[in-house]
This record gives structure tokens, C-alpha cells and sequence, in this order.
């Protein structure tokens, strides 16, 4: 059974959204068991409003929490007893395979380096959501761990990006590219024109070239690279207006009674397509690279999300992603100790 700590006290709606998560996780997967991390008392109260197997949920005792404002390695120092970083230990003790957080993303991104600790080899991990396009789904990394990343961490982050697209997302071959304000070659800033080279002459994935961020929603790339501060611009500006959209559709179709009937014939079909672009869908960004997966979630994630993001982790531990992620860097770098000895 797949063990996926879960962080009950992190995020705005904690716990109600993130205990209703791991409920649903449970009840929609018979393999998972979720040891919810946070205030016994507090967890075991929203607990008790629903019904599962209790053998696949287990409260974790954590007395403190670390609030979203607090200076990141500070709260790691000092909150010994928090949820985020009793949690993590818990994937670095191997008594949980995964933890899932929507609690203070600086904090998050410390804690994964300093408590799960990095794969030998890995400069830098990113955080890696999925995004919506108009082909399905493409990887967006990085998006908010690394602002002042190097030319060789983007190397790794295509590389890391690649074998999760292929294993956890099932795309074969996954196309790379790299963000950029025109297709052609010579264009960009000097992170990007040095960075641009280094991947066109890595093996080990499939690089097309550049993507301008317009293309991004068609489905452009499979692998979006980046450093986290274009990332993070394009992941808000994402969300910030696929929001209004749909806000202002569905504005536009209670505006009259004429277009409140034509809502009602489009809505099975308007419906489905808004579906498709809803991120809560693809679950939270993983923190690749780490000796154990770490996934950071929305700060306002509701129970899809955090069942979807539980749910993820499974897939991520079949697969292995962390063992070809390794053998990746083995083969493409030499760097680990099994190819000194």
C-alpha cells in the first residue's frame, strides 16, 4: 500500500478541504493509505464527519503549524513540531512515500532540500505543475523554486520533465522547449541564448526550439522550461484569465433570456470543455529531483485538488520516476558513485 502524507493544516481552507480530500482519495483508490499530518484534535473533529475504511487513514500528531508570512528557513529551524516539516520527515524516514502540501510555498521548497534532501547529481529542483492546453496537458518547469537559475539547471529541468511526462503522463517522446520572445535562434536574453545550445545538444530528449508564451495554450511543447520567475508569471497569468473567461461566459449567457436558452443547449458541451481546463484536474506541482516526492498544491485548494494531487503520488511511485531520474543523470553525467566505483 502507497503511503502519501498529507499536510492538514497547510493552506487556506485547511483542514476542512484537505481531510475532505484525503477521504476522497481513499474511498477512489483502495491502494492508498494517507497519514494526515496536523493538530490530532482538530484532524480527528473533521474526520468524523464522514465515512471510509479506517484502516487507510491515520492522524499524525503535529502541534504547530507554519504560517505563510513566516520567513521560510526560520520556521524550518525553529517548528520542529509543524505539520510541513513532520511530514517531511516522514518521507525522509521511508514511513511515507510522498507529501502533499498547500501550505507556505518557501517554507515547502526549504524543507524538501533540507529535510527529503536531493538526488545525488540534482543541481537544482523545480517545482513542475501540468497546465491545460488545447492538445491535453504540458509541463511547466520551472515555476516558482529557482529565479536565479543557471543554463546547466535548465538543462536538468528538461531532462527531469521529460521522463515525467513520459511515465507518469504516458507522452512518448515528449517535445522540450524553452520560453522565449521569438522562435528563431538568436533571440532572447542571456540566460536563454546560452541555455538554448546546451539542450540542442543533449541526447536524451526531444528538443523543437522556442515557444513563445502565446503558443503555450495550443499545446506548443510538452516540457515548458524556464526559471521560476518567467514561470511563475505565466502559470498566474494563466490562472488569472482562464478565470475571467469563464466568468464573463457565464455572464454573457444570463444576460438575456435568449442567450439563458441557448446556455442551457451548450451547457453539456460548454461543461465538459471547462472541465478540461480546470488545473485542479492534473493535481499540485511536484518538487522533482528530491530523494522522496514532495507536492505542493494551490494555497486555495479545495478537495479535487488535494484527492487529485494524492492520487498523482501514486502514479509518480509506480513509475519510479525518482529511480529515472537517477539512472538519467548515471548515464548523462557520470556523477553518481556507481560510476566511480
Amino acid at each position: 500500500m502507497i503511503k502519501v502524507a498529507v499536510d492538514a493544516m497547510g493552506g487556506d481552507l485547511a483542514p476542512v478541504e484537505m481531510v475532505a480530500g484525503a477521504v476522497e482519495a481513499v474511498n477512489a483508490k483502495p491502494g492508498i493509505q494517507v497519514l494526515l499530518v496536523g493538530q490530532e484534535a482538530v484532524v480527528n473533529k473533521e474526520l468524523s464527519k464522514y465515512t471510509y475504511n479506517k484502516e487507510q487513514i491515520q492522524v499524525v500528531n503535529a502541534t504547530e503549524v507554519i504560517a505563510t508570512e513566516e520567513p521560510p528557513v526560520n520556521a524550518i529551524r525553529k517548528k520542529k513540531d509543524s505539520s510541513i516539516v513532520v511530514g517531511m520527515n516522514l518521507v525522509k524516514n521511508k514511513e511515507a512515500d510522498a507529501f502533499v502540501s498547500a501550505g507556505s510555498s518557501g517554507a515547502i521548497l526549504v524543507g524538501g532540500q533540507v529535510i527529503v534532501g536531493r538526488i545525488k547529481g540534482v543541481e537544482r529542483p523545480p517545482l513542475a505543475p501540468l497546465i491545460p492546453t488545447e492538445k491535453g496537458v504540458s509541463l511547466l518547469i520551472d515555476c516558482g523554486a529557482n529565479v536565479d537559475a543557471r543554463p546547466s539547471h535548465l538543462v536538468q529541468f528538461a531532462q527531469m520533465g521529460s521522463i515525467y511526462m513520459e511515465h507518469v503522463v504516458g507522452i512518448k517522446n515528449p517535445r522540450v522547449a524553452i520560453v522565449n520572445i521569438g522562435a528563431e535562434e538568436e533571440k532572447g536574453n542571456a540566460l536563454v541564448k546560452e541555455t538554448f545550445p546546451l539542450l540542442k545538444a543533449c541526447p536524451d530528449i526531444n528538443f523543437i526550439g522556442s515557444i513563445e508564451a502565446r503558443e503555450i495554450p495550443h499545446g506548443g511543447a510538452d516540457v515548458i522550461v524556464c526559471e521560476a520567475f518567467t514561470g511563475n508569471v505565466i502559470l498566474k497569468l494563466y490562472e488569472g484569465v482562464g478565470a475571467t473567461l469563464i466568468h464573463m461566459v457565464k455572464q454573457g449567457m444570463m444576460a438575456t433570456l435568449r442567450s439563458k436558452i441557448g446556455a442551457l443547449l451548450v451547457k453539456p458541451a460548454l461543461k465538459t470543455t471547462l472541465k478540461a481546463f480546470d488545473a485542479s484536474q492534473y493535481g499540485g506541482a511536484p518538487l522533482l529531483g528530491l530523494k522522496g516526492l514532495v507536492v505542493k498544491t494551490h494555497g486555495s485548494s479545495k478537495r479535487t485538488e488535494v484527492r487529485n494531487s494524492i492520487i498523482q503520488c501514486v502514479t509518480f511511485k509506480e513509475q519510479e520516476i525518482n529511480e529515472k531520474i537517477k539512472e538519467s543523470l548515471t548515464v548523462g553525467n557520470g556523477k553518481t558513485e556507481e560510476m566511480k566505483e
